[in-house]
């Protein structure tokens, strides 16, 4: 009897894997038609497919030339509109000519899923007739995207406070930068609103309320040392950054050189980003493997999804003085069975001056053994060699940066885990060297 289990059990396996190949199938059958006409024709070309026909309800039109010249492409299997129902995050691979330069990777983002888009259209409709359709050009001038348009001189924290997690407390030097980097116009470098026109203001606000990526990856620019991918521009509702490289979850299960290197590359990150010669604090709030990517050639750890990243002015509280600003802020620990979680307080992350928020998102969700990702636990640095298994100081970190038993521990131990990542990095590659 305890042998006929084992094999229904492995002919009903048989089964599934037949009735998933026959569905796959029947679906590539039913949609050959359209499989052809996918592969024959760039969409990317259609006006009403990248939604630039709902402009100035979008993103931008820098790109759009290159978009109508068709030297934006989708690879393979971005053609196949299909598969569309498993790309919920609507991010696409796809390739970018030049003439003079050829062709590279880039990746483009929707933003947000259909869902998303479709009530942001419905709530401009609604705001403007009252009605959950509408004609989205008219209606969006009668609502709050468009009360910068005329002679307004500055975006002011009072227009935009807390419309999404960029401006969840804006300081006006914060918004001066988002302005003066604001890359869909071609007038950038001032801070002042007279320079944009009325469209392109309304694209800002737009953007800021939907999915603020695009003004974070522009305010805070890689080729400035920050970071995030670079922005290269946007079309209607699609939005083109730089292709990175593989997410750090490919990486899991890498050689433990790699994984300490990138582990080291993490903590200088959320350093970085929480101390930095400008005193603008970045506290990143959705911090998961699928948020970073690696690149191919010179192995460094990017951020590439900024939609969740609060924005504090350093200088700002310290002018404000708000209450307890200057007493150190420890974020609380709460064991979770969920993935990616993190307990934070939006309000605290704006108005101290020293935070622990970063190191412990990055030691939590991505290096200790709490960390959990599709169906694994144990983190970045699972599996240590003997060694360094022997001597204990990396698991006595970790724990101390996740889950601190000390007043103030985290903020001794992530920077006692930088240096001790950075030395077992360093040893490393000497005996790499060696060999």
């Amino acid at each position: 009897m305890l042998r006929l289990v084992p094999l229904k059990l492995g002919r009903l396996y048989r089964c599934m894997k037949l009735l998933v190949a026959v569905g796959l199938l029947v679906i590539l059958l039913m949609n050959t038609h359209s499989i052809l006409t996918s592969f024959q024709k760039n969409e990317l070309t259609d006006r009403r497919f990248v939604n630039l026909n709902k402009c100035p309800a979008c993103f931008g039109t820098s790109w759009c030339r290159k978009f109508m010249n068709g030297q934006v492409s989708f690879e393979t299997w971005g053609r196949l509109r299909f598969l569309d129902v498993f790309n919920v995050k609507n991010v696409y691979f796809a390739q970018y000519g030049e003439p003079r330069e050829g062709t590279r990777r880039v990746v483009l983002k929707r933003l947000g899923s259909n869902q998303e888009l479709a009530d942001i259209d419905q709530k401009i409709c609604k705001r403007a007739t009252g009605r959950p359709r509408c004609d989205l050009i008219q209606a969006i001038y009668k609502t709050e995207f468009a009360r910068l348009n005329g002679d307004v001189r500055l975006l002011t924290p009072e227009v935009v406070e807390g419309w999404s997690d960029l401006v969840h407390c804006p300081s006006q030097r914060l918004l001066d930068r988002v302005v003066r980097r604001y890359a869909e116009t071609k007038d950038s470098g001032s801070f002042l609103l007279k320079n944009l026109k009325d469209t392109e203001k309304m694209q800002l606000l737009m953007t800021l309320a939907f999915n603020p990526e695009p003004l974070v990856l522009q305010s805070f620019p890689s080729d400035e040392g920050w970071p995030f991918a670079k922005y290269l521009g946007a079309c209607g509702r699609v939005v083109a950054v730089n292709y990175v490289g593989e997410e750090l979850w490919s990486f899991y299960n890498a050689p433990w050189e790699k994984r300490v290197d990138l582990a080291r590359q993490l903590m200088d990150i959320a350093e970085q980003l929480t101390n930095n010669d400008f005193d603008f604090a970045l506290y990143l709030l959705d911090v998961s493997f699928d948020n970073f990517a690696v690149g191919p050639r010179d192995g460094k750890v990017i951020v590439v999804d900024a939609e969740n990243v609060l924005v504090a002015d350093k200088r700002l509280v310290k002018q404000n003085r708000p209450e307890n600003y200057d007493v150190w802020y420890e974020s609380r620990f709460e064991e979770c069975d969920k993935e990616a979680c993190l307990s934070f307080s939006k309000e605290a992350l704006c108005s101290r001056v020293t935070v622990d928020h970063n190191y412990y998102a990055v030691c939590q969700n991505l290096l200790s053994r709490y960390a959990t990702w599709r169906g694994t636990t144990g983190g970045l640095l699972h599996d240590p060699p003997a060694h360094v298994s022997r001597d204990g100081q990396l698991e006595a970190l970790l724990d101390e940066c996740t889950n601190p038993r000390r007043r103030y521990g985290r903020f001794q131990a992530a920077k006692e885990l930088r240096d001790y990542l950075t030395q077992l990095s360093t040893s490393s590659a000497s005996l790499a060297t060696a060999r």
